[in-house]
């Protein structure tokens, strides 16, 4: 079985590969550390200055304790970035030159969100109700990314020339509350199921901090992104409390509120999804919600700008109701749409509006109620150019309980590695608390750089 030296040290793999290549002990000694942690199923924390070649330094390790003979493929590991150049980095230089040089085979795939990839019946019902959908300023738009969709093999955002409206994405990417699963024409041809696939096959993800933390918080509801996997890096780990401390809160918007009633029913354009004649009831309780939300989000406001402090929200009860009595009412109101019509797309459009709105009147409910004491809450209003963005908002006091249980405790190895981690002297007591780690070895390397030269 292959070890890490043989592929870091300085008669190894890389070394023979590369003329003029420099050995870096500090490299090898967290590499070592890293698949002494894997092997002994243990937790790391390695603080490592900048030119250590962190990226090698956990993926040879990770390499060969998922691929061929040591891995045997049944171990699957995730490595978390928080910058979308050090993704790119991992896939497109360092993964590909390991690939070459360490004789397993292995497969690497970037992870990327639902919402990112196209979903060919969304278009094709986009087209379809373009105009009762979209003002006329969009059809190019929609143009242009039906002529991508039929020669694109990826059918990600990111492969798509250029940038698309944020309405016109969100109506025919992959969505799913909006999805007919195996029912679907284009299941077999889908873009995000045959991510899916890959992803399901690769011994070795490449993830944002978003997804990982978005995956562990929807864990704890019983559901899941990512399959399951036996080994984690996180790095540039000191990102890693911010972001979990956002996916396991809330963060609602009066915008968010208007958006999902506007793709309703827009009373100024009139166009949406219930803008038909035969609907008139539907846009009356759609109005209606409209008129409390924006109540609502003026009273949170007005509170705002006359309370002394920081917008913390101490007790619950402090405003009424009323949006969520109207979220609900116009989420019911949908109903006998969904079960009278024959057009399956139509239903489905109805079902994900409605489930949005039950999606939003929980989430109010559970910020008005202050259901769960270990948050705190809070309300935020800034200035934009349509006026003013008002946000209710709320995080968990300490994410340390939430990722031990999600993380630390339900897998075998988790490594935390960044160039900045400690307090002090190579101390990492005020990490471990903040983000919940159980006891781990800790690392503490100096760049081998030498500045004073």
């Amino acid at each position: 079985m292959l070890r890490v030296s043989e592929i870091l040290g300085p008669e190894g793999a890389i070394a023979r590969r590369l003329a003029g290549y420099e050995h870096r002990p500090e490299q090898l000694e967290m590499a070592e550390a890293v698949e002494q942690a894997i092997d002994s199923e243990t937790h790391l924390i390695v603080e490592a200055g900048t030119g250590v070649g962190k990226s090698f330094a956990y993926l040879v390790p990770l390499i060969l304790a998922t691929a061929g003979e040591g891995g045997a493929g049944h171990r699957r590991a995730v490595v978390s970035t928080h910058t979308i150049s050090l993704q790119e980095q991992l896939l497109h230089k360092d993964i590909p030159f390991l690939n070459s040089v360490i004789p397993l085979e292995f497969t690497a795939v970037l992870v990327k969100g639902r919402g990112n990839y196209l979903s060919k019946r969304r278009l094709a019902n986009a087209q379809k109700n373009r105009k009762r959908l979209f003002e006329d300023e969009f059809d190019e738009e929609l143009s242009r990314i039906a002529a991508w969709a039929a020669e694109t093999a990826d059918g990600s955002l990111s492969d798509l020339d250029f940038r698309p409206h944020y309405r016109v994405w969100d109506e025919v990417s992959s969505d799913q509350s909006n999805c007919l699963g195996r029912k679907c024409d284009h299941y077999d041809d889908c873009f995000y199921y045959r991510a899916r696939r890959r992803m399901q096959h690769a011994q070795l993800l490449i993830v944002n901090h978003a997804l990982l933390f978005s995956d562990l918080a929807l864990r704890r509801q019983g559901a899941s992104l990512l399959p399951d996997y036996d080994l984690v890096v996180i790095d540039e780990a000191h990102t890693a409390e911010a972001v979990a401390a956002e996916h396991f809160g809330i963060h609602l918007s009066a915008g968010q509120v208007r958006y999902v009633l506007n793709k309703l029913y827009n009373e100024r354009t009139h166009r949406g999804l219930v803008a038909d004649r035969e609907c008139s009831r539907q846009q009356s309780v759609v109005v209606d919600c409209a008129f409390r939300a924006d109540d609502f989000f003026g009273k949170v406001a007005e509170w705002y700008h006359t309370q002394k402090g920081n917008g913390r929200v101490h007790e619950p009860g402090l405003f009424d109701k009323s949006l969520v009595e109207g979220l609900e009412n116009t989420a019911k109101s949908l109903a006998s749409l969904i079960s009278g019509t024959d057009d399956v797309d139509r239903r489905q459009d109805l079902i994900a509006a409605r489930d949005r709105l039950l999606t939003l009147a929980g989430q109010l409910n559970v910020w008005l109620d202050q259901r769960d004491r270990e948050m705190v809450y809070w309300v935020e209003v800034s200035s934009q150019r349509r006026g003013e963005r008002v946000t209710l908002a709320a995080s968990p006091i300490d994410v340390g309980p939430l990722l031990r249980e999600t993380l630390f405790d339900e897998v075998g190895t988790a490594v935390l590695t960044s160039a900045t981690l400690s307090v002090g002297s190579g101390n990492f007591d005020y990490l471990r608390k903040r983000i919940g780690s159980p006891p781990a070895r800790t690392l503490t390397l100096g760049s081998p750089f030498d500045y004073h030269r």
